[in-house]
């Protein structure tokens, strides 16, 4: 999906860098072609090919905890395949333009433009995030509050 949207904003704004090329709610939300030569927000511009292996680390790294840990959640796993999808939806780009095709901007925020991937990478990190969060409330609880069983009173209540 990332490598076809990417494909269609080059197409539709005819390769010219800035060109919105469909404003589906004018000055809020349009579509808008971008080339990223850094990383996320812009951020390390003529940087980002050289990070290139980063992108390569972080893709085989989530297939490789996905795949030495069956037993984990669904949500573990589709976090998983998220962030490897989206290092790899820009490392395509990296490789074969030297730079990162964005296309979504949210105007009216100002927001940094982006992509498909640069969405399942954030998606996928919140995830990760949220997980370790949880992870943090639920130390320390009793094994048997964890697994949903009411903790045993001896006071005969």
């Amino acid at each position: 999906m990332d490598q076809a949207t990417k494909f269609w904003a080059r197409a539709a704004a005819e390769g010219v860098e800035g060109r919105t090329f469909w404003a589906l709610w004018p000055e809020v939300f349009e579509f808008r072609l971008v080339f990223n030569k850094g990383i996320a927000f812009g951020m390390l511009q003529d940087y980002g090919v050289w990070l290139a292996p980063i992108g390569v680390i972080i893709a085989v790294g989530a297939a490789w905890y996905s795949l030495k840990h069956p037993q984990e959640s669904r949500a573990t796993h589709v976090t998983m395949a998220l962030l490897s999808a989206g290092a790899v939806g820009n490392l395509i780009d990296r490789v074969a333009y030297g730079e990162v095709t964005d296309m979504l901007w949210v105007r009216a925020i100002h927001f940094p433009v982006f992509n498909v991937a640069d969405m399942c990478i954030t998606f996928a990190g919140a995830m990760l995030a949220l997980s370790a969060i949880s992870e943090l409330f639920h130390k320390g609880q009793p094994a048997e509050e964890e697994a949903g069983e009411a903790p045993i009173c001896h006071n005969g209540e």
